[in-house]
Protein backbone atom coordinates (compact mmCIF):
# COMPACT_ATOMS: atom_id res chain seq x y z
CA UNK A 1 0.00 0.00 0.00
CA UNK A 2 1.16 3.40 -0.68
CA UNK A 3 0.09 6.56 0.44
CA UNK A 4 1.39 9.95 -0.85
CA UNK A 5 3.23 11.39 2.23
CA UNK A 6 5.10 14.00 0.54
CA UNK A 7 4.02 17.50 0.49
CA UNK A 8 2.93 18.26 -3.72
CA UNK A 9 2.40 21.56 -4.75
CA UNK A 10 0.50 22.65 -7.50
CA UNK A 11 -0.37 25.44 -9.46
CA UNK A 12 -3.43 26.07 -11.32
CA UNK A 13 -3.73 28.65 -13.64
CA UNK A 14 -7.58 28.65 -15.18
CA UNK A 15 -9.63 32.11 -15.57
CA UNK A 16 -12.95 29.96 -14.19
CA UNK A 17 -12.96 30.41 -11.02
CA UNK A 18 -15.66 28.01 -10.50
CA UNK A 19 -13.47 24.98 -12.41
CA UNK A 20 -10.91 26.39 -10.18
CA UNK A 21 -12.26 25.64 -7.09
CA UNK A 22 -14.07 22.20 -8.34
CA UNK A 23 -10.19 21.02 -9.54
CA UNK A 24 -8.97 22.25 -5.79
CA UNK A 25 -11.14 19.84 -4.33
CA UNK A 26 -10.64 17.01 -6.82
CA UNK A 27 -7.20 17.17 -5.93
CA UNK A 28 -7.62 17.76 -2.51
CA UNK A 29 -9.80 14.82 -2.68
CA UNK A 30 -7.17 12.64 -4.66
CA UNK A 31 -3.56 14.13 -2.86
CA UNK A 32 -3.13 14.17 0.94
CA UNK A 33 -0.71 16.47 1.23
CA UNK A 34 -1.41 19.28 -1.23
CA UNK A 35 -0.59 22.72 -1.52
CA UNK A 36 -2.43 24.27 -4.45
CA UNK A 37 -2.23 27.70 -5.64
CA UNK A 38 -4.33 29.81 -8.14
CA UNK A 39 -4.05 32.02 -10.29
CA UNK A 40 -6.66 33.06 -13.01
CA UNK A 41 -4.29 34.08 -15.92
CA UNK A 42 -0.68 33.84 -17.37
CA UNK A 43 0.55 36.81 -16.46
CA UNK A 44 -0.05 36.68 -12.84
CA UNK A 45 1.20 33.51 -12.45
CA UNK A 46 4.38 34.14 -14.19
CA UNK A 47 4.81 37.24 -11.54
CA UNK A 48 4.24 34.35 -9.15
CA UNK A 49 6.51 32.23 -10.13
CA UNK A 50 9.30 34.86 -10.94
CA UNK A 51 8.74 35.83 -7.36
CA UNK A 52 9.15 32.31 -6.25
CA UNK A 53 12.23 32.23 -8.36
CA UNK A 54 14.18 34.93 -7.26
CA UNK A 55 12.89 34.31 -3.23
CA UNK A 56 13.18 30.45 -3.34
CA UNK A 57 13.66 28.24 -6.52
CA UNK A 58 13.03 25.39 -4.23
CA UNK A 59 9.27 26.47 -3.11
CA UNK A 60 8.65 26.56 -7.35
CA UNK A 61 5.67 24.13 -8.10
CA UNK A 62 6.21 20.13 -8.60
CA UNK A 63 2.98 20.57 -10.92
CA UNK A 64 1.53 23.47 -13.08
CA UNK A 65 -1.67 22.54 -14.90
CA UNK A 66 -2.38 25.53 -17.85
CA UNK A 67 -5.70 25.91 -19.38
CA UNK A 68 -5.30 27.69 -22.94
CA UNK A 69 -8.28 29.83 -23.30
CA UNK A 70 -7.17 32.83 -20.61
CA UNK A 71 -7.71 36.35 -21.14
CA UNK A 72 -4.53 39.15 -20.70
CA UNK A 73 -2.47 36.30 -21.15
CA UNK A 74 -3.53 32.53 -22.78
CA UNK A 75 -1.91 29.46 -22.15
CA UNK A 76 0.43 29.56 -24.72
CA UNK A 77 1.90 33.22 -24.13
CA UNK A 78 2.67 31.24 -21.05
CA UNK A 79 4.67 28.50 -22.02
CA UNK A 80 6.40 31.09 -24.21
CA UNK A 81 7.55 33.63 -21.41
CA UNK A 82 8.13 30.88 -19.05
CA UNK A 83 10.60 29.46 -21.57
CA UNK A 84 12.13 33.06 -22.46
CA UNK A 85 12.57 33.86 -18.28
CA UNK A 86 14.15 30.95 -17.69
CA UNK A 87 11.86 30.41 -14.69
CA UNK A 88 12.75 26.56 -13.98
CA UNK A 89 16.13 25.98 -14.99
CA UNK A 90 15.93 23.12 -13.03
CA UNK A 91 12.96 21.69 -14.72
CA UNK A 92 11.20 20.98 -11.00
CA UNK A 93 7.68 22.12 -12.55
CA UNK A 94 5.73 19.50 -14.80
CA UNK A 95 3.61 21.59 -16.46
CA UNK A 96 0.21 19.95 -17.71
CA UNK A 97 -1.92 21.80 -20.14
CA UNK A 98 -5.82 21.32 -18.84
CA UNK A 99 -8.38 22.45 -21.55
CA UNK A 100 -11.78 21.57 -22.84
CA UNK A 101 -10.60 22.35 -26.33
CA UNK A 102 -11.02 19.11 -28.71
CA UNK A 103 -8.95 20.85 -31.32
CA UNK A 104 -6.37 18.55 -32.57
CA UNK A 105 -4.29 21.44 -33.39
CA UNK A 106 -3.94 22.54 -29.80
CA UNK A 107 -3.82 18.80 -28.68
CA UNK A 108 -0.37 19.06 -31.47
CA UNK A 109 0.25 22.10 -30.48
CA UNK A 110 0.44 21.62 -26.91
CA UNK A 111 2.98 18.16 -27.83
CA UNK A 112 5.10 20.22 -29.37
CA UNK A 113 6.75 22.22 -26.58
CA UNK A 114 9.07 20.23 -24.66
CA UNK A 115 7.71 22.07 -21.43
CA UNK A 116 4.58 20.72 -21.77
CA UNK A 117 4.50 16.85 -20.24
CA UNK A 118 0.64 15.78 -21.52
CA UNK A 119 -2.94 17.45 -22.95
CA UNK A 120 -5.48 16.57 -20.34
CA UNK A 121 -9.27 17.17 -21.27
CA UNK A 122 -11.41 18.95 -19.42
CA UNK A 123 -13.52 17.89 -17.17
CA UNK A 124 -11.26 16.41 -14.46
CA UNK A 125 -11.79 14.16 -12.29
CA UNK A 126 -10.13 12.15 -9.37
CA UNK A 127 -8.87 9.01 -12.02
CA UNK A 128 -7.66 11.50 -14.29
CA UNK A 129 -5.88 13.69 -11.08
CA UNK A 130 -4.38 10.37 -10.03
CA UNK A 131 -3.03 9.28 -13.06
CA UNK A 132 -1.20 13.03 -13.70
CA UNK A 133 0.34 12.74 -10.32
CA UNK A 134 1.60 9.21 -10.83
CA UNK A 135 -0.18 8.28 -7.24
CA UNK A 136 -0.29 4.48 -6.55
CA UNK A 137 -3.57 3.50 -5.70
CA UNK A 138 -4.38 2.27 -2.35
CA UNK A 139 -5.02 -1.34 -1.58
Amino acid sequence: MTINTKSVSVLLVDDDEINNFISIKLIKKALLNTEIMACLNGKFAIEQLSEIQRKDPAKLPDYILLDINMPIMNGWEFLDEYKRLNLDPLGKSKIFIISSSVFSNDINKARSYPLVKDFISKPLNVEKIKELFEVQPTT
